[in-house]
């Protein structure tokens, strides 16, 4: 059994506190802090500021969401899995979510060694989509490049579902399934 540190103890606090949110950019640390029945300055102390704070709570809900994925990966093919990613993450639940990673990337692009941690766990789903493709024929190199333009295109529609509310991006979520899809089967379509 791994033991919980206190960072850990203080992260599970702050996700039984937001459930599926995150805090807004406008609620300050001290305001988080109460809601979760701690102090600013250990949220301070372990996460360092705000956005520190959003950075450990989205890797901790993707680690969550990957492990329900990875058991629906169980019988799924690459294109049904991708739909799921889809649904998962435009869920009207999960918007604040959606936001908050668009924020957080955004700032760990220009510090990217305050968010390592962030910045490592975006492979993970590209792991378990690589893993997926590879099961469904696709060689090594043409799942890499498949799970690639995938999650690419993917961050590009969440990003313009964000910003342009309204937006119906499922044409362009088949053609990215479409594009996604073994050479051998373009040519069958």
């Amino acid at each position: 059994m791994l033991k919980s540190t206190a960072r850990d103890r203080l992260l599970a606090r702050l996700m039984s506190s937001f459930g599926e949110e995150l805090p807004p950019r406008s609620t300050s640390l001290r305001e988080i802090a109460a809601r979760a029945g701690t102090s600013h300055a250990l949220l301070r102390y372990h996460f360092g500021s705000h956005e520190g704070v959003l950075a450990a709570m989205l890797v901790a809900q993707r680690a969550q969401d990957n492990d329900t994925l990875t058991r629906e990966s169980a019988t799924a093919g690459f294109a049904e899995l991708v739909e799921r990613v889809w649904e998962l993450y435009t869920d009207p639940g999960r918007i604040a979510r959606v936001r908050g990673f668009f924020l957080v990337a955004g700032i760990a692009a220009q510090e990217p060694e305050a968010f390592e941690d962030f910045t490592a766990s975006l492979d993970d789903l590209g792991s378990l989509l690589t893993e997926v493709a590879r099961r469904d024929g696709a060689s090594e190199q043409e799942a890499a490049l498949r799970v690639t333009v995938t999650i690419a295109a993917l961050r590009g529609l969440l990003l313009q579902q964000v910003l342009t509310p309204g937006f119906h991006a499922e044409p362009a979520l088949r053609l990215v399934l479409q594009l996604g899809s073994p050479p051998s089967q373009h040519l069958t379509q």
